[in-house]
């Protein structure tokens, strides 16, 4: 994907806020400081378009990023930082649910998870919720540059193992830092969005 163009379209906290857009969209979901907002500037080539924050639990909104006028980017809120109520956390979640169950033009949410990290249950929950949304069950394995190629390998297989996930094609080992896996993510969102990849 040639990005010609990238904003922050809108924070929204309730469904009015939404933006009245009707271009498809894919989520990311993944746990509070996994590195949602630092890929999300890694695919689209930006140094701090998402906002990243050392500050656990940062994003309590759903954020809606355009690229090119074409799809829209959908970050949603980070889940299972201990020190949030859980008042917020039931409101986080309630507020992701009616973003799944409301929103027509979402073609595909994908989980991101620590590779140097099992999975833990808030992962594994947000996984079957994905899976049973309909949805295919894409893994991005983030931080690999922390890991050598063969303890990726490792870590991806226990991903898989705890997940559930047979497929090899279903986890994509990622790095913001050194943008290893951008280009298999964008071959992969282009794939599901029917977009011709440009030369």
């Amino acid at each position: 994907m040639i990005i010609r163009k990238s904003e922050l379209l809108i924070t929204a906290a309730k469904k009015e806020q939404y933006p009245e857009t009707v271009v498809p969209e894919i989520a990311f979901a993944g746990k509070s400081n996994v590195g949602k907002s630092s890929m999300i500037n890694a695919m689209l080539n930006r140094k701090s378009l998402a906002r990243t924050s050392s500050s656990p639990g940062k994003t309590q909104t759903i954020n809606f990023y355009n690229i090119n006028d074409m799809l829209n980017f959908v970050d949603l809120p980070g889940y299972g930082y201990a020190k949030v109520s859980k008042t917020e956390q039931e409101k986080w979640a309630k507020m992701i649910d009616i973003f799944l169950h409301n929103r027509p033009q979402l073609r595909e949410i994908i989980l991101l998870v620590d590779i140097r990290h099992e999975p833990g249950k808030n992962d594994l929950q947000m996984y079957e919720w994905i899976k049973n949304c309909g949805y295919t069950g894409y893994v991005i394995a983030a931080k690999a540059d922390k890991l050598s190629r063969s303890q990726q390998i490792r870590s991806v297989d226990v991903i898989k193992k705890v997940l559930d996930i047979k497929d090899n094609k279903l986890v994509f080992p990622f790095s913001a830092v050194t943008k290893s896996g951008v280009e298999e993510i964008w071959d992969l969102l282009e794939g599901l969005l029917g977009i011709e990849k440009e030369i």
